[in-house]
């Protein structure tokens, strides 16, 4: 199975930019998306559907900003709008599906550009640790993508140095993923195949060379709780798909095999 998760900073725009192309080549059995910034009375839904997708949208209320989707060749047993908490479903942030044996999340955590949001996103993201240490109760495999708007490692991040007190860096950041990781069970699906520097998915369009000299922060993730670590097959950076400042991440998992990682 190939699950893939790409912020697309607007649906949209991404469909002006030629994103159906990209899906039919790209074509995963399931396709998360984060900030679709609109709502499905905005854009026509329907052409997913003609590529053989179920999909479900859950947009902010507020028009133009925020939004998760999942778009599923299989069609879930359920759906799950939201995280029980208003305050963050109103602004469109986590959205799950689950099938016969795992469960998918799309999830979109609060950047903080403007420090005043620091807070929100520090407040939204001790949430989600502590919803999805409930949800493990329930789904022993759960599959988190999303826009996490935090680098973990320097590793993940051009210039960790002078990047170290802008946010999606900063050391209460870093601490709160350790966190994450460890309280929830959770494994970063890339640094199980590629331990390499220089692996980013977000590129700033502030600066125009950003993207071509590689100048990025490794935000979006794809993270499986630890039982489903055997039965991975790859994970990777999609950087040539060019519809948003962000790159499709993914993963190909086989539930009927495990692999000797």
């Amino acid at each position: 199975m190939k699950l893939l998760s790409y912020n697309v900073n607007g649906i949209r725009a991404a469909l002006n930019k030629g994103l159906l192309d990209w899906l039919k080549s790209a074509n995963p059995d399931i396709l998360c998306l984060q900030e679709i910034k609109a709502h499905t009375d905005q854009f026509d839904s329907t052409v997913f559907e003609s590529l053989g997708y179920h999909s479900y949208w859950f947009p902010a209320e507020k028009k133009g900003y925020s939004g998760v989707a999942i778009l599923s060749k299989e069609k879930p047993v359920s759906v799950k709008y939201g995280c029980d908490e208003q305050e963050y479903d109103q602004e469109g942030r986590v959205l799950q599906a689950n099938f016969e044996n795992f469960s998918v999340l799309s999830v979109y955590v609060p950047s903080a550009t403007n420090i005043s949001r620091l807070g929100f996103k520090m407040k939204f993201c001790e949430y989600l640790l502590n919803y999805i240490k409930k949800l493990e109760k329930d789904f022993k495999n759960l599959i988190i993508n999303g826009d996490i708007n935090i680098c973990h490692k320097a590793i993940d991040i051009n210039d960790p140095v002078r990047n170290a007190k802008v946010s999606g860096f900063l050391p209460e950041e870093r601490e709160w993923m350790d966190r994450f990781f460890d309280q929830c069970n959770l494994v970063d699906t890339l640094r199980v195949f590629n331990h390499e520097p220089n692996q980013y998915s977000w590129w700033t369009y502030r600066v125009k060379t950003a993207r071509s000299n590689n100048k990025g922060w490794r935000i979006d993730y794809t993270l499986v709780t630890k039982p489903l670590v055997k039965h991975l097959q790859r994970a990777y950076i999609l950087t040539q798909a060019v519809h948003s400042d962000h790159a499709p991440v993914g993963i190909d998992f086989d539930l009927n095999k495990t692999q000797n990682l």
